[in-house]
């Protein structure tokens, strides 16, 4: 499960987060972003997938000869892995404080985790 990625909130995140396969939380910062005014979508709902579809396509299309350009701070392609949510999240939290975008749900999700692992240990789970 990735708690964001570079296309969240129609490609305008820095940074792509997931849980990886031996237990941390891996980060990885991208190098570039897209220029230009990026095509928005509307939320993905039952009502509204034809306009959902049509807003979609243009975006894809947009992005396939889209220009982009180094973001230019001091983290830009790299990768961190961190043991514990909480640890993601005060990475992120840095990681926006230096300039990268990073959306609030996905530090939000990571503080939520490290709550719950927190009180399970409270409770000697």
């Amino acid at each position: 499960m990735s708690y964001c990625r570079w296309s969240s909130d129609d490609f305008s995140c820095d940074v792509y987060v997931y849980e990886n396969c031996i237990g941390g939380w891996t980060t990885h910062v991208a190098g570039n972003r897209v220029l230009g005014d990026i095509p928005k979508t509307p939320p993905m709902e039952q009502d509204n997938m034809p306009a959902f579809v049509a807003a979609y396509k243009a975006q894809m299309d947009f992005l396939e000869t889209a220009k982009r350009a180094p973001i230019g701070l001091p983290h830009d392609g790299e990768s961190f892995d961190d043991p514990s949510p909480g640890d993601c999240a005060d990475r992120l939290e840095s990681l926006r404080a230096e300039g990268y975008v990073v959306p609030q749900y996905a530090i939000d999700a990571l503080r939520g985790e490290q709550s719950e692992l927190n009180e399970g240990c409270d409770r000697g789970v």
